[in-house]
């Protein structure tokens, strides 16, 4: 009887082991698509011209789109039982938690980059607030191909693809701690070019906001934030007239961060547990209050 059950538990670990392969090579597969489909139009144009940037549109949000896909047969593959909408952080159980407490943290982060860029700037507050409330401003943004790749269909195609498809995937056999900070692999991989997104902090953090709070619009607003602000100019701050007020501002960005890291990302805010909780087994403060 002793051997049966031994027997039996060997041939799970094997399936365990095949699954975890499977989910591994599906989330490669998918990372060398979406790069590759930066890539598939030969052009002399520099990657900011505007016939660059539509061209890339068609062929990301073509890859994109079918980026469901993997993750659609890797439920059936593993007969899961959780919605696949769900699954990818697409539900309206927290939905306004999830749009406010992600991006009030990441904020929180760059305290020191929006302290230096209220200092340097020639607008007041309300001047700000004006603009903001200005259709016309909106019209602007919104013709201009490189803040519609910025600020809206990278952060929302690369967090799909990353976060939304790779995670679901990559829990149950990597556990929720490990596949948070795998994510950031496969992002790295496919932008090899850009290999400095690999010693970026906000990866890691933004895969762990999705696993908290199991909503893909987090991520996605937070990923928009950060490309607005681009990486912290320390240097330029040092040499700032108010650079003790505005490095002040760096460190106390940075400690708040851990401070409320995890206050601000329970998931008892967003519905507990989040679709992406049910996949794992091993217990996890990512995923209970």
């Amino acid at each position: 009887m002793a051997e049966e059950e031994g027997i039996v538990t060997e041939q799970m670990e094997e399936a365990s082991g095949g699954l975890c392969w499977l989910s591994v090579l599906s989330c490669l597969l998918l990372a060398c698509c979406y790069v590759g489909s930066l890539y598939v139009w030969r052009s002399d144009l520099p990657r900011d011209h505007p016939a660059v940037i539509k061209r890339r549109f068609t062929s990301v949000l073509v890859v994109s789109g079918l980026s469901p896909l993997f993750v659609w047969a890797w439920r059936e593959f593993t007969a899961t039982v959780s919605p696949l909408l769900a699954l990818l952080g697409i539900r309206l159980e927290g939905f306004i938690p999830a749009i406010v407490l992600p991006l009030l943290l990441t904020m929180v982060l760059f305290l020191g980059p929006l302290m230096q860029l209220s200092m340097d700037s020639p607008w007041s507050f309300t001047d700000g607030v004006r603009v903001v409330l200005d259709p016309c401003f909106w019209t602007l943004c919104l013709s201009d191909m490189r803040w519609l790749r910025n600020q809206v269909v990278a952060p929302l195609t690369e967090e799909l693809v990353f976060r939304a498809c790779m995670l679901p995937m990559l829990v149950p056999c990597a556990g929720p701690s490990t596949a948070i900070f795998t994510c950031p692999l496969f992002f790295g991989v496919a932008h090899f070019h850009h290999v400095i997104e690999l010693l970026r902090f906000r990866q890691g953090t933004l895969s762990g906001i999705f696993f908290s709070a199991g909503h893909l619009i987090g991520p996605v607003l937070c990923h928009s934030f950060c490309n607005y602000m681009g990486f912290p100019a320390i240097s330029t701050a040092l040499e700032h007239p108010q650079r003790l007020a505005i490095l002040s501002s760096y460190l106390m960005g940075v400690l708040l961060f851990f401070m409320l890291l995890f206050p601000l990302t329970n998931p008892s805010y967003y519905g507990v547990p989040t679709p992406v909780c049910t996949l794992t087994s091993s217990p996890s403060s990512l995923c209970f209050s």
